[in-house]
């Protein structure tokens, strides 16, 4: 493969793994919005490893066309045994809560050795020919772990297996998730067949001096 292709891959991965650490580090993978009771409104995100609340309450006093603000914002780890009955009734999600935790943590350290990869790769022609298999399975296992946080996330959230969730709905982190782990599935794709067109001779692959397996 050329220098180039290299150049962009590494670009690529950077920017998928990136976008993939921060997704997971936001508090606001779903969103719950209480209905307004009483000039006040709630708003609760869940995160894969936090749950935040921001309360706002707005009271109008009369004939000063004024009234009282207050608002509130806490965050506090989500789930935990005590406060979300993870030993009880809500084992099962809380379980599969942290599996899609553990899973996307993982991505992002296949992330990094994919990066890694790509960097080794690039340093001299015969590391090209041969070191794109590894970085198109290290994208490929990023893209798969983050498909497994996505699939466990979906599924807790559209069948309400925690009844927090009854109207949650998908939030910034949950999007920035969807949008890395389908990038890095068209990456693998883009590397795997660019791979392959150089091991075949095609010069927008392989460069000038395309390889080609010696006759015997």
């Amino acid at each position: 493969m050329r220098r180039t292709s290299y150049f962009l891959i590494f670009l690529a991965v950077l920017a998928t793994t990136v976008l993939n650490a921060v997704s997971i580090t936001r508090p606001d993978w779903l969103f719950v919005h209480s209905p307004d009771i009483f000039h006040s409104r709630v708003t609760v995100t869940y995160g894969l490893r936090q749950r935040c609340e921001a309360s706002t309450i707005n009271i109008p006093t009369p004939g000063s066309g004024g009234g009282i603000h207050y608002d509130e914002f806490s965050c506090r780890p989500f789930p935990t045994r005590m406060a979300d009955q993870c030993d009880d009734e809500n084992r099962t999600f809380c379980e599969l809560w942290w599996t899609a935790g553990y899973a996307a943590f993982l991505s992002v350290a296949f992330g990094g050795v994919a990066t890694f990869s790509v960097l080794l790769g690039s340093m001299t022609r015969s590391t090209r020919r041969t070191m794109w298999k590894s970085v198109a399975g290290f994208i490929t296992l990023q893209a798969c772990l983050q498909i497994v946080t996505f699939a466990i996330v979906t599924d807790i959230y559209r069948n309400v297996r925690y009844q927090p969730f009854d109207y949650a709905r998908p939030s910034v982190g949950y999007v920035l998730n969807t949008v890395s782990w389908v990038a890095n599935v068209l990456l693998a794709l883009v590397v795997v067949v660019t791979g392959l067109a150089a091991e075949a001779g095609h010069s927008w692959a392989a460069g000038n001096r395309s390889y080609r397996p010696l006759q015997g």
